[in-house]
């Protein structure tokens, strides 16, 4: 009776292990297989996914996929799968940076799904080509931010007048300043190919897909798998493997704007908590909608 129940024992030990290394094994093989490369293949591309609001932490995730792209000899292009409509200069700004980096070393090719806009565009520039969808949306090249101060309670105590929050007239110097940077990087990488004037990329608009092949702010329409044959052909690979790099979900960011005597000021809410914060960094984002104070309005970055 005692080795019957030593057997069953055993025996539920090795389901138990069984179940165990089915699991790790269905968490680890995606993350294996993007550095394994078959024996016919002449290399990988690697497809990088950058969605939601461009922030810190999303920067920070793709970052890293680039910069193991780079050190990884099997990978020989990369294709940045794009749907954002934009975020934090900083952060968009950071992004285009890598990029820029992993082109000079690689062809990438940007492939971009529902939309590319504002902090997401600037990111993509340095891209060799980009692909858009018919039902694409892409550019809004252009900076937000609020417009005025944010009343300095009493009980805030600061050690001179420039630690307040800016005024608007030097936060309209600070969101000029950078616009001419964002419009100033479209024209050195698009250039030659947009059939836009400075002051109409100024503007700021989104087009679609088709119309964003016609003026130059991307290269054709496609769809994902057509990117990443352009991307091997530019490595000069005729069997090549596919890596995906697929971020974390994260809940994004929510923003409101309301009127104040000193204009509209634009607030931010994670939609982890219930608070609302003054936005106090200038955003690349799509569209902020216009906030009536009877009715809560809010957009998505």
């Amino acid at each position: 009776m005692q080795r019957d129940s030593s057997a069953a024992s055993a025996r539920a030990v090795f389901v138990v292990a069984i179940a165990a290394a089915v699991l790790v094994s269905a968490v680890l093989a995606p993350v294996a297989y993007d550095y394994a490369t078959s024996t016919q293949s002449d290399g990988t591309v690697s497809v990088i996914t950058i969605s939601g609001t461009i922030s810190s932490s999303t920067v920070d995730g793709v970052s890293e996929d680039l910069r193991n792209a780079r050190t990884n000899e099997s990978v020989k292009a990369v294709v940045l799968k794009v749907d954002s409509g934009g975020g934090y200069v900083a952060p968009s700004e950071r992004l285009y940076l890598e990029v820029l980096r992993t082109a000079e070393q690689m062809p990438v090719v940007a492939s971009v799904q529902g939309v590319g806009a504002s902090g997401a565009y600037y990111g993509m520039l340095p891209a060799d080509e980009i692909f858009v969808l018919s039902s694409t949306e892409i550019g809004s090249v252009g900076v937000i931010s609020s417009g005025g101060s944010v009343p300095i309670p009493d009980s805030v105590i600061r050690t001179g007048p420039d630690k307040a929050q800016p005024t608007a007239d030097e936060r309209r110097q600070t969101v000029e300043s950078l616009k001419r940077q964002f419009v100033g990087r479209v024209m050195e990488h698009r250039g030659d190919n947009i059939s836009l004037s400075r002051e109409e990329v100024a503007y700021a608009k989104t087009y679609l897909g088709p119309r964003a092949v016609e003026n130059g702010y991307a290269d054709d329409v496609g769809a994902l798998p057509t990117a990443i044959d352009s991307a091997a052909e530019m490595a000069g690979l005729e069997n090549y493997d596919v890596a995906r790099q697929e971020p974390p979900r994260s809940f994004g960011l929510i923003f409101l704007s309301t009127q104040t005597d000193n204009g509209t000021m634009i607030y931010k809410r994670s939609a982890q908590t219930n608070g609302l914060t003054p936005v106090t960094r200038p955003l690349m984002v799509d569209e902020v909608p216009a906030h009536n104070p009877e009715v809560t309005a809010n957009g998505s970055a």
